[in-house]
């Protein structure tokens, strides 16, 4: 293996190829959980932290420096491009992005404009700082899928039940394949973006879909997620599909053209492996309530969900979601260096 993130064990497990150790990262491993992370972004508005190329290159450093995960994910927020594209949200803490207009109608659809590289140019230029920091740490870009984005957008904020978000798509989906075909070029620019500037693989987070059948997954969401998805075949970077309450899913999900599944706590790793097929490899998939756990139950599903991830091509080792706020760092620190002995 060389010294560089093309050849890291990040990568090369995304591929399916042989890797020294199991390499682990934690989505949300940059926020809250962290001090530092507090201390910088005390009085900065989410938005503007995600606009600023110094802030997003040290709070994207922080968890690398902490606790010598394999891989950096971009500081950034799944509404980002929304918001450059024109869209009048805001994230307020506590609660999650909100919508000053919410989208309900054709006309709502036709404001949502094309993004340009030049809307995100804060992003390419934090990569580009990030870069010569890393070395040979890899840099994972990403973004927030169509529908999860859609979900968003046609409820104005977020929601358990997304009804209106469902009433849009069982009854006018013409308007509904519509809005996410724009979301969709959204993306796609967004992350080609990235891929351009440099990040070594890409995260497709539809945080949400796990709130739809297969069936409606399959007619209602996949042709758009399976568009950016192939807009970044030729990109020759890692493509990694990540959804929560996916176990429906996860075949389909597999079949929208990611490299990588990942899998939330719900589902064993070895029967995801059985399910998505030999073609992917898998992420996840700790449930992040198990850090709150006495280390030996840490320790022991740890090795669990390293010893079912071996069913899979390959395997990068996470939590099922993010790492929630309250957090012991230090816990996510000596997990990394378990993950990283066995």
């Amino acid at each position: 293996m060389s010294n560089s993130p093309a050849d890291s064990a990040l990568v090369r497990a995304c591929r399916g190829l042989e890797v020294p150790r199991t390499p682990v990262w934690f989505m949300r491993q940059a926020g809250r959980s962290l001090p530092e992370y507090r201390k910088i972004r005390a009085g900065v508005g989410m938005l503007e932290s995600c606009r600023r190329p110094d802030l997003v290159t040290e709070i994207t450093l922080q968890p690398v420096r902490r606790h010598d995960v394999d891989a950096a994910i971009l500081f950034s927020d799944i509404v980002v491009p929304l918001a450059a594209a024109g869209i009048d949200l805001d994230i307020v803490a506590g609660t999650g992005p909100v919508v000053a207009e919410p989208i309900r109608t054709a006309a709502d659809v036709a404001r949502v404009r094309p993004l340009t590289p030049a809307d995100v140019d804060y992003v390419a230029e934090a990569v580009r700082l990030l870069l010569p920091e890393l070395g040979a740490t890899p840099l994972i870009g990403f973004a927030g899928a169509p529908f999860t984005l859609a979900s968003y957008l046609i409820e104005g904020g977020p929601s358990r039940t997304y009804l209106k978000t469902k009433a849009m798509m069982y009854g006018e989906p013409q308007l509904w394949h519509d809005l996410l075909s724009r979301l969709a070029d959204i993306t796609l620019t967004f992350l080609r973006v990235q891929v351009a500037a440099g990040v070594s693989a890409v995260q497709l987070f539809d945080s949400w879909a796990g709130a739809l059948s297969e069936a409606d997954y399959r007619e209602f969401v996949m042709p758009h997620s399976a568009r950016v998805l192939s807009g970044l075949e030729s990109a020759g970077v890692p493509r990694i599909h990540f959804g929560v309450g996916t176990a429906v899913l996860l075949e389909a999900m597999g079949e929208a053209g990611a490299d990588v599944v990942g899998v939330d706590w719900r589902t064993p790793m070895d029967r995801a492996a059985a399910i998505v097929g030999p073609g992917h490899s898998l992420q996840g998939n700790l449930d992040p309530a198990i850090l709150f756990a006495p280390w030996e139950v840490v320790e022991r599903e740890a090795r669990r969900v390293l010893e079912q991830g071996r069913a899979a091509r390959g395997h990068v080792f996470n939590l099922g979601h993010g790492v929630m706020p309250e957090t012991d760092p230090g816990v996510l620190t000596r997990l990394v260096e378990l993950i990283h002995s066995v």
